[in-house]
């Protein structure tokens, strides 16, 4: 496409047709992890995520036609915002004392919000949906691969073995049961207390090649 017809496609606030598609696929995606954590699986419906996103029913069902699209592409969507803002911490992480026990405490950040309560909604919904199941089946693994992916360029080949990953996949599962055990009697005090508790046990199981760091 030529610059000039690529000037053309500009609107008056200067942005072009793809620029302007993306924003509002951006929209759609907050506004269902919105919905998500507010309403619920079943309370997420496309008309109430095209209102709250301010776009129109036709082009919510443009970007995503169905709700099993929409919903696993938000999980995605703040999944890679998530990974973004755990990457943005690799220079602090490579110079600390305690490499493994900062690590952990950010696997326990980036599991706080809205991402952990969206995607846990699609885990439950997809226990009785086999289309969401395949779906979320897809996702999940990526989440789990960002999270591996992001230990093995905090501690180098170190993190490259079956031990390591076997290692991340107990400290996210430590992580989620944490919380959703919160979820009955929720107590900010008691939850830090059972991840200091946790994370102690972690720290005394992780690989040796990562302790002698």
């Amino acid at each position: 496409m030529s610059v000039t017809t690529q000037t053309a496609r500009r609107s008056k606030t200067g942005r072009t047709q793809e620029e302007r598609s993306a924003a509002m696929r951006e929209r759609l995606l907050d506004a269902t992890i919105g919905c998500l954590v507010e309403y619920g699986y079943s309370g997420t419906t496309t008309t109430r995520v095209a209102e709250r996103a301010g776009v129109t029913r036709g082009a919510q069902v443009h970007h995503f036609p169905t709700k099993t699209d929409l919903v696993t592409a938000a999980v995605r969507h703040l999944a890679q915002r998530r990974a973004e803002l755990a990457f943005a911490e690799m220079d602090r992480l490579s110079e600390s004392t305690d490499p493994i026990g900062d690590t952990l405490d950010l696997l326990w950040e980036i599991h706080q919000g809205p991402l952990f309560a969206a995607s846990t909604e699609l885990l439950l919904a997809a226990r009785t949906d086999p289309e969401l199941r395949a779906q979320v089946a897809d996702v999940e693994p990526q989440i789990s691969g960002m999270v591996v992916e992001f230990g093995k360029r905090v501690f180098g080949d170190e993190a490259d073995t079956t031990q390591f990953r076997h290692y991340s996949y107990t400290a996210m599962d430590t992580v989620r049961g944490l919380l959703i055990s919160n979820w009955a009697y929720p107590d900010d005090a008691q939850l830090d207390a059972r991840w200091q508790r946790a994370k102690a046990c972690l720290r005394a199981m992780a690989p040796a090649d990562l302790t002698s760091r």
